[in-house]
């Protein structure tokens, strides 16, 4: 039976408070701080909303790591079956507990588990990125089970705990529980609404690899003076980097680097013609003034969704305090992500670092470069099926859609491709910019209230898809 009401302002109060229990709840996958507590708290949601549910563990023998037992979080999953459409196909709706860190605790004003709500505004972490999002698509199953006592297509959830540190045991976990998390589409953790009140609906992810590259010199940090007679590590670690990337016009330097990247097909060259891009506020947003090689509105939509990029997040050498030590130091690093498009592996991009590195004449003794994780990329095709079925659906409850190719961030939608064969779509909730992964992180009451509605207005239109699940699937 579909159902043809809308959530409204009463079911909004209790939306607001169950938001405000999981904000409360911390559950920070760097530290480890509170991720099974958070786990069972959603559990017990779901079972609450009339949603089966249960705690999925690893094995003991796939937690152990160089003989050490790690402590890998529980994935909640939940599972509604559909009584009057029982064969009908299968969404599952991926998201994440966990959340980021919030460092530097002096720059919230507000303390960041309070959930605090001010105005149509609620604060605190998690709060856009994930469980915010979490609660409309329980809350949209809820409604419907609430209305019709059934739901019109049968929906399962997975939510896993370290979607922040990279999803490290996410393809371990989808492979033991493969035939239990089967489905035909997945729905995205995540999605944006624009300041005109349009979603945007995203088609991938790019994909990232992570290293670490030092350079080593004296046996220890010496005395200045003798920057004359022994090379210093930072400014060979300083020349490695200039070969990597030439800053100018944004361009990878690596021999072989773009090698995979294809060329995009007539409709996703018309899917970024027709996406909006308002130059003047990402310049406004981000405080610059100029883009990379002064490129224009076009091509930096291009590079953000479908160019790869080679990226310093963290420089390290020597004394960095207050005041002056004269020294030269033992050793100097750099971390370096790069972001990777379709098609390419990262461990096959690192091995294209390492010998590009070495040929250039940078010995092992002297730099030592380490891989430290990697996701490939994976987009959803524009012509599928399943996107014209959320751009009508949304359309019905934004004020606009906007297809996007790709986001310009990372997941491990590839993993459910690679193991499920289901592709994924990214729609959500949530406005730029929120402060996501910063302080005062926060995200907009009203585009929950309509996020929920989007995501009945998606299970109705799903139900209408004849046929068992795996149809499609390749």
């Amino acid at each position: 039976m579909l159902i043809s009401a809308s959530f409204n302002e009463d079911q909004m109060h209790e939306l607001i408070a169950d938001l405000q229990i999981l904000i409360r709840q911390p559950s920070i996958s760097a530290t480890s701080e509170g991720l099974e507590q958070c786990a069972i708290l959603i559990s017990n949601m779901m079972k609450n909303a009339g949603i089966d549910s249960e705690l999925l563990y690893l094995d003991i023998e796939d937690q152990i790591e160089s003989g050490i037992t790690k402590q890998v979080p529980p994935i909640v999953f939940g599972e509604v079956k559909s009584k009057s459409n029982p064969h009908s196909k299968t969404i599952l709706f991926y998201n994440h507990y966990d959340v980021q860190p919030v460092d530097p605790i002096e720059k919230w004003n507000e303390d960041p588990f309070s959930g605090k709500v001010v105005g149509n505004l609620i604060y605190g972490r998690g709060s856009s990125d994930d469980k915010g999002e979490l609660i409309t698509r329980l809350k949209a199953v809820e409604f419907i089970l609430q209305k019709t006592g059934d739901v019109p297509c049968n929906i399962k959830f997975l939510v896993e705990g370290e979607e922040e540190i990279g999803s490290p045991n996410l393809s371990d976990y989808v492979r033991k529980y493969k035939q239990k998390l089967d489905c035909d589409l997945v729905i995205w953790e995540s999605g944006y609404v624009d300041k005109d009140q349009r979603a945007i609906i995203s088609l991938g992810q790019k994909g990232i690899l992570n290293t670490e590259i030092s350079v080593n010199g004296p046996s220890r940090d010496i005395h200045s003076s003798l920057a004359v007679a022994i090379e210093n590590p930072a400014w060979k670690l300083v020349n490695l980097l200039s070969l990597l990337y030439d800053s100018k016009d944004g361009k990878i330097l690596i021999d072989g680097w773009y090698n995979e990247v294809k060329p995009l097909t007539e409709k996703e060259l018309q899917v970024l013609a027709d996406e909006p891009f308002n130059e003047a506020a990402f310049k406004k947003e981000y405080g610059i003034s100029n883009f990379i090689n002064n490129q224009k509105s076009y091509e930096i939509k291009k590079a953000l969704a479908l160019e790869p990029s080679c990226n310093i997040s963290g420089l390290s050498s020597g004394y960095t305090k207050k005041g002056v030590k004269t020294i030269l130091p033992a050793v100097a690093s750099a971390k370096l992500d790069f972001r990777l498009v379709p098609e390419m592996d990262p461990k096959i991009q690192f091995e294209r670092l390492i010998n590009y590195l070495r040929a250039k004449g940078f010995s092992e003794q002297e730099v030592s470069i380490k891989y430290l994780s990697g996701e490939p990329a994976y987009r959803t095709p524009v012509d599928s099926q399943y996107v014209k079925l959320v751009v009508n659906s949304a359309s019905k409850i934004f004020s606009g859609v906007i297809l996007n190719l790709s986001s310009s961030g990372t997941g491990p939608m590839y993993v459910f491709k690679d193991i499920l064969g289901v592709d994924s779509i990214c729609i959500g909730s949530t406005v730029l910019p929120n402060k996501m992964h910063s302080p005062n992180e926060f995200t907009n009451l009203d585009l929950l209230h309509k996020g929920t509605n989007c995501f009945i207005e998606i299970i109705n239109n799903f139900s209408k898809f004849p046929g068992n699940m795996s149809e499609e699937k390749q």
